[in-house]
C-alpha cells in the first residue's frame, strides 16, 4: 500500500516555548532537541518528506543540518499562529513545491523526543485499514478521578465504585508526540477525521518536555542500559556474590537489568525467585551466550569468582563492556573494569580497583547505629557464612562454653551449612543459646552482638561498618589474602582456623571480654573506616570507563 502513498511529517517548532527559553534547542543527551524528532522522521520506512514549520532561525539552520527542509513563518501577530494552521500552511508549501498532493500528512512533535520510529511507523500502518482517518498517540489514564461543584463548593467523585486501577474501564489521554491524517482531513482549523484509532505509548515513549523536570526524566531513559549479571551462588561460596550483585541492582533500578545463572544453581535461583529479578538460566558457556545475544547488554557484570581468558575475550568480540568482581582469573586481565574489595592485588594493571572503597554493603546496613561499646560483654554472635566445611561453628561454640561465659550467644549457620539439624541436636538445652538457620536481619544480630566470630571474608566489612569488636579465623587459604582483616582495621585475626586450637580460642575470648579498653579500640579503628559509598565508587569508575570505551569504539 505505502508504495502508492506519499507521507508527509510536520515538525511545529515555534520559539515559544512556555516554561524552557528556546526549548528546541537545549542539549538532551549532548544533541539539540530538534533533532530527535528528525531523526525518527528520518529513520522511517515510509515517510518521503520531513519538514520543521518554524520562526527561529537557529532551529531552521540546525534542523537542515540533521536532514529536514524547513517551512519559514513569520509570528508578528499579537495571536500566535494556531497549530491546524501552521501544519496546513507547511503542508501546502511542500505539495507546490513538490507539484504533488500528500497521502497522509503527520504531525511530530519535538517535545516527544523519545518517540520511537516503530512507533511510527505502526501508526502508518494502519492506514492500510481505509476505514481509518486519523491516528492520535495516547496513554493509559485510568484513575479514580474527582470533580468540583463549584455552586456548591464540593468535590464529587466521577466514578461509580470504588476499585483498583486496573478495574476500572479504559480511559486514554492524548500525549500530542504524533497525529496522522487522511490529506483530506487536514485544514487551517482541523486535523482530525470521523473515524480515529489509536496508539497507547510506554511511560518512555510518552514524555513530553514541558519543563526542565521533564529534561531531565528524558536524560536518564537517554542513560538507560541494559545490564546483564552473570553471577555464581552455591553450596561452596555460598550467596556472597549474588546479594552483592542484588544490592548492586537495587541501585541501578532506572536500568533494565537481568540475572543469568547456571541451570545447577538452585540456591541461587530460589533467591531470585524470591526477590522477583528476572533471570534466565543456562546450561554451558554456549547457552549463556545465546541468552546475552537476546538481551543485547550495553554491560555484562561477571560476579564468578575466576574467569578464563577465553571467556572474557570472547565477551569482548561481542562489543559488551565487561565488569568483573572478585576475579583472580587469567580472565581479569582482558575485562574492562575489575573490582576486588575483599582480596586486593599489587597489580599494576590499570583495570583492576582494588580495596575496601569498593565494597557494596547490603541495604540493611546503612540503617543500623554505630555500636557503642559497653564495659559488660552479655551478648556473642557465631556466624561463618558459605559451607563452613571444617565446623569453626562448633569449635568457637565449644571455646567459648569452655569459659563459662554466662551471657548469650546466638549462632548463624550459613544456608549451606552441612548438617544443620546434627549440629543443633548436639548442643545441650540451654536457653542462652539460640541458632538461626535462617535470617534476613543478620545486621540486626551483629549490631546487637558486643563480640563476633566470624570469617576473614564479607562479614567483616559489614561488622566493621557497625563497629562491633571481633575476632577473624579463615575458612580457606583464600581468605588468608584478605589483608582488610587485621589489627589495622580493628580486627584480631587469628589465621586459618582448621590450624587454630580450641585452646588460642579461648585465650583470645577470655582476652577480649576482659579488656574493655581493647575493645573501645577495635571500634573506634573500624568506624573510621567509610564502608557507606561502596557501590558510589563503583558506578563512579564504571561510569568514567564506559564514557572512554564509547569513545575509543
Amino acid at each position: 500500500m505505502f508504495n502508492n502513498n506519499k507521507i508527509l511529517v510536520v515538525i511545529p517548532a515555534r520559539s515559544s516555548s512556555g516554561k524552557i527559553p528556546r526549548k528546541n534547542l537545549r542539549l538532551l543527551g549532548n544533541k539539540p532537541l530538534i533533532s530527535y524528532s528528525i531523526r525518527t522522521a528520518r529513520n522511517s520506512q515510509y515517510v518521503d518528506d520531513i519538514v520543521v514549520a518554524t520562526d527561529d532561525s537557529e532551529v531552521a539552520l540546525l534542523s537542515e543540518k540533521f536532514g529536514a527542509s524547513v517551512f519559514r513563518y513569520s509570528n508578528d501577530s499579537e495571536e500566535p499562529i494556531s497549530i491546524d494552521a501552521l501544519i496546513y500552511n507547511a503542508m501546502i508549501q511542500k505539495e507546490k513545491l513538490a507539484l504533488d498532493e500528500y497521502d497522509i500528512v503527520i504531525t511530530l512533535e519535538p517535545s516527544a523526543p523519545l518517540l520511537e520510529t516503530q512507533t511510527l511507523d505502526n501508526a502508518i500502518e494502519k492506514f492500510e485499514d481505509f476505514a481509518i482517518d486519523s491516528v492520535v498517540t495516547v496513554v493509559d489514564d485510568r484513575h479514580l478521578n474527582w470533580g468540583y461543584d463549584e455552586e456548591n463548593q464540593r468535590y464529587f467523585p466521577l466514578y461509580i465504585k470504588r476499585v483498583e486501577r486496573d478495574l476500572l474501564p479504559k480511559s486514554f489521554k492524548e500525549t500530542g508526540s504524533l497525529l496522522a491524517t487522511r490529506r483530506s482531513f487536514v485544514y487551517e482549523n482541523s486535523r482530525l477525521g470521523t473515524n480515529i484509532d489509536l496508539i497507547e505509548l510506554s511511560k518512555k515513549e510518552s514524555i513530553n518536555i514541558v519543563d526542565n523536570e521533564d529534561l531531565l526524566v528524558a536524560e536518564n531513559y537517554l542513560q538507560k542500559k541494559r545490564i546483564a549479571i552473570v553471577v555464581d551462588a552455591n553450596d561452596e561460596m555460598g550467596t556472597r556474590n549474588l546479594d552483592r550483585c542484588l544490592s548492586i541492582a537495587s541501585k541501578l533500578f532506572f536500568h533494565d537489568i537481568l540475572f543469568l545463572i547456571e541451570e545447577s544453581r538452585q540456591l541461587g535461583i530460589n533467591i531470585l525467585n524470591k526477590y522477583k529479578y528476572p533471570f534466565h538460566v543456562y546450561d554451558g558457556e554456549d547457552e549463556l551466550f545465546e541468552k546475552l545475544k537476546q538481551f543485547s547488554p550495553h554491560i555484562v557484570v561477571n560476579d564468578i569468582l575466576d574467569t578464563s581468558s577465553d571467556y572474557i575475550l570472547k565477551l569482548k568480540n561481542e562489543g559488551y563492556f565487561v565488569v568483573n568482581f572478585e576475579d583472580l582469573g587469567v580472565g581479569s586481565e582482558f575485562a574492562d573494569v575489575v573490582f576486588d574489595s575483599l582480596y586486593e592485588q599489587d597489580s599494576s594493571q590499570k583495570n583492576i580497583f582494588t580495596g575496601y572503597k569498593y565494597y557494596i554493603l547490603k541495604e540493611e546496613f546503612y540503617f543500623q547505629p554505630q555500636k557503642i561499646i559497653t564495659n559488660e560483654v552479655n551478648n556473642v554472635l557465631i556466624y561463618f557464612d558459605r559451607a563452613d566445611s571444617d565446623n569453626l561453628t562448633e569449635k568457637v561454640l565449644n571455646s567459648i562454653l569452655a569459659t563459662n561465659f554466662n551471657g548469650r550467644i546466638n549462632i548463624i549457620l550459613g544456608l549451606n551449612y552441612p548438617d544443620k539439624e546434627g549440629f543443633i541436636s548436639k548442643i545441650e538445652i540451654n536457653p542462652a543459646i539460640q541458632v538461626y538457620t535462617d535470617t534476613s536481619n543478620i545486621s540486626e544480630f551483629m549490631f546487637k552482638a558486643d563480640i563476633i566470630f566470624t570469617s576473614a571474608g564479607k562479614p567483616t566489612y559489614d561488622v566493621c561498618s557497625l563497629g562491633v569488636p571481633t575476632i577473624c579465623l579463615s575458612q580457606d587459604e583464600r581468605e588468608l589474602t584478605h589483608v582488610f582483616c587485621g589489627d589495622v582495621t580493628g580486627f584480631i585475626n587469628l589465621g586459618l582456623g582448621s590450624n587454630i586450637s580450641q585452646n588460642e580460642i579461648m585465650e583470645q575470648f577470655v582476652a577480649l571480654v576482659n579488656n574493655f579498653e581493647k575493645r573501645l579500640e577495635m571500634n573506634e579503628k573500624m568506624l573510621a573506616v567509610d564502608l557507606k559509598n561502596g557501590f558510589d565508587n563503583v558506578y563512579s569508575v564504571i561510569k568514567e570507563e564506559y564514557r572512554k570505551f564509547i569513545l575509543n569504539r
